[in-house]
């Protein structure tokens, strides 16, 4: 019985020397953890899913030095503030922004689906 008690001794005081094959063996036992353990053992490291951004905006650059977003019509609240719903969509992508104009982006029935804002920074 002491015999077993001094292996496990040995074995928590990592007192084997290396290339024995109880080191080996201590060695092949913590890769087996490490690479075996995550698929059955729930560490609760996974990122966090986060929801895509509600407003759709794609962003062009325009060759000038400027740039060109398109903003989701649905992003943009009211017919007669269009200029500060825009700002207020892309100020959090670009930070403060000068819009130099903006055109609609019409589907094939004539519906607002979006916006083309030419911005300068």
């Amino acid at each position: 019985m002491t015999s077993v008690w001094t292996t496990f001794k040995n074995l928590f005081w990592w007192n084997h020397d290396r290339g024995s094959w109880q080191y080996d063996v201590m060695v092949t036992l913590i890769l087996a953890f490490i690479f075996l353990a995550p698929l059955k053992i729930n560490f609760n490291d996974k990122p966090i899913e986060r929801a895509a951004h509600p407003t759709r905006v794609v962003l062009i650059p325009d060759g000038a030095g400027g740039y060109i977003y398109e903003v989701d019509a649905s992003a943009v609240n009211g017919q007669d503030a269009i200029e500060p719903g825009l700002r207020r969509v892309i100020e959090p992508i670009a930070g403060e922004v000068d819009i130099t104009k903006y055109e609609p982006v019409r589907n094939t029935s004539g519906k607002i689906t979006a916006y083309k804002v030419w911005v300068k920074r």
